[in-house]
């Protein structure tokens, strides 16, 4: 039987994005349920150890997460950091039982042919879910960012007790507090205009 969590009550508003989390569930339904959506973005779909996450992102989660990726971005182009998005790119391996797709992710250097993402960014703006941090572990991701009321915290969730960091291990000279903001500016472009002049003045 498979059992079925839902988002507490209070937190069903138009802005919380809207979650599903299901229990028991085998990994080839997983795997049914992942073929089923096809290139559809949305559902997002999680699963960890049994636990399998259906998540449709609000307007705020989306435009949170593309504002982090077009500062992350703009980062790189004003300092010369070659790296690469790839989205929501669908990370799983059945042996580990985790699969999970992120809110953005990136390779980091000339080498764009590895299997597993160098940085991984997701933005928490409704709670509950499966443990994102423990599913990127075993998929191999090293540094993972968490965007949660207005601060990114990191994460080198390869180590043996991963606490927050502040600073990037991919990206260490970039001041995240500087990058996160800018994420309140009324659209993209402004917000990246201003980020590339505070870079600019440093």
């Amino acid at each position: 039987m498979i059992a079925t969590s839902q988002i507490p009550e209070g937190e069903y508003v138009p802005a919380a994005d809207q979650k599903l989390v299901m229990y028991g569930v085998p990994w080839a339904h997983y795997e049914t349920q992942l073929a089923l959506r096809g290139d559809a973005p949305v559902p997002r779909i999680a699963y960890l150890d049994g636990a399998m996450e259906l998540m449709s992102p609000s307007k705020d989660h989306e435009r949170i997460k593309s504002y982090i990726g077009m500062l992350v971005e703009a980062y790189a182009l004003e300092r010369d950091i070659d790296l690469s998005p790839y989205g929501a790119w669908t990370l799983r391996e059945a042996p580990k039982r985790a699969g999970v797709e992120p809110d953005e992710c990136y390779l980091i250097g000339s080498d764009q042919a590895r299997d597993t993402p160098d940085l991984v960014i997701e933005v928490v703006w409704t709670s509950g879910g499966i443990d994102k941090l423990e599913a990127y572990r075993r998929l191999g991701v090293p540094e993972v960012w968490l965007w949660e009321r207005g601060a990114i915290r990191v994460y080198l969730v390869q180590e043996e007790s991963p606490e927050p960091r502040k600073a990037s291990a991919c990206l260490p000279d970039l001041d995240l507090e500087l990058l996160a903001s800018f994420i309140d500016q009324p659209t993209a472009i402004q917000a990246v205009k201003a980020f590339r002049k505070a870079l600019a003045e440093r």
